[in-house]
C-alpha cells in the first residue's frame, strides 16, 4: 500500500516541466489547493482537511526528473468541522501541534510512470518521525488565464498507517474493536502559478 501523510505532497509540480513552462519556480495557489483526509470512526468516516499549507517547485526543463519540490503543512490548522474534536487531534494523544508543528515534504526523484503519471519520492515528516515516502501524482493539465499567468494542476491519493508516525491514541469498545482506523486515506489537489510578486517596501 503507498504511504503518506499529509501534505505531503508537493512533488506533484514537477511534471510542469513536461508541460514546457517558461518559468523556473511555481508555488501552490493555497486559495485553490487541498490537503483533506479521512478515516474510520466506529463504521463510518470521518473527513477534515488542513487549512494552511505552502509549497515551491524548482523546476528542471533539460532533466525534469530531477525537478526538485517541497511542501510544509500547519499542523496546527487541521479542521473537521467540529472545534471539540479538532482541540483533541492537536494534543499529544494526536498530532501535538506543540511539539511538531509543521508537516514537510521534500522530493528526491520523479519517474514518469504513463500517460500523465508520476512517482514522486521524498523525505516525509510527520509528528516527529520522517521516513522515505513515494506519492503516485497525475497532472491534470494547464492553461494560460486571463492574466497571462500559466495554471497547472495535480492530483495524488493515497493511503497511511498513522502508527507508523507515532500516532497511535486509540480507545477499546466493549464489545471487541477500537474506535479508530489506524490507515488514513490523504488526497492532496494542487493549483500550480508564478509566484506572487514581492512586495515594494
Amino acid at each position: 500500500m503507498r504511504r503518506i501523510a499529509m501534505g505531503m505532497t508537493a512533488g506533484l509540480g514537477v511534471a510542469l516541466a513536461v508541460a514546457a513552462q517558461a518559468a523556473d519556480t511555481w508555488a501552490v495557489d493555497t486559495g485553490h489547493s487541498e490537503v483533506s483526509f479521512r478515516v474510520r470512526h466506529f463504521v463510518s468516516q470521518v473527513s477534515g482537511r488542513f487549512n494552511t499549507f505552502e509549497g515551491t517547485i524548482q523546476v528542471d526543463h533539460d532533466n525534469p526528473a530531477a525537478s526538485d519540490v517541497s511542501f510544509n503543512i500547519k499542523a496546527d490548522s487541521i479542521d473537521t468541522g467540529n472545534e471539540q474534536r479538532d482541540g483533541h487531534l492537536r494534543s499529544p494523544d494526536f498530532f501535538d501541534v506543540e511539539k511538531y508543528p509543521e508537516i514537510t515534504f521534500q522530493s528526491s526523484k520523479v519517474e514518469a510512470k504513463g500517460d500523465d503519471l508520476y512517482d514522486v519520492t521524498g523525505v516525509f515528516t510527520l509528528h516527529g518521525v520522517t521516513k522515505e515516502l513515494t506519492l503516485p501524482v497525475r497532472y491534470l493539465g494547464s492553461l494560460t488565464d486571463n492574466r497571462g499567468n500559466t495554471k497547472a494542476g495535480f492530483e495524488t491519493e493515497v493511503t497511511i498507517d498513522r502508527q507508523e508516525y507515532g500516532i497511535t491514541f486509540n480507545r477499546a469498545l466493549d464489545q471487541g474493536g477500537v474506535m479508530l482506523g489506524d490507515d488514513v486515506r490523504v488526497r492532496i489537489s494542487l493549483e500550480v502559478g508564478p509566484p506572487p510578486e514581492p512586495r515594494a517596501n
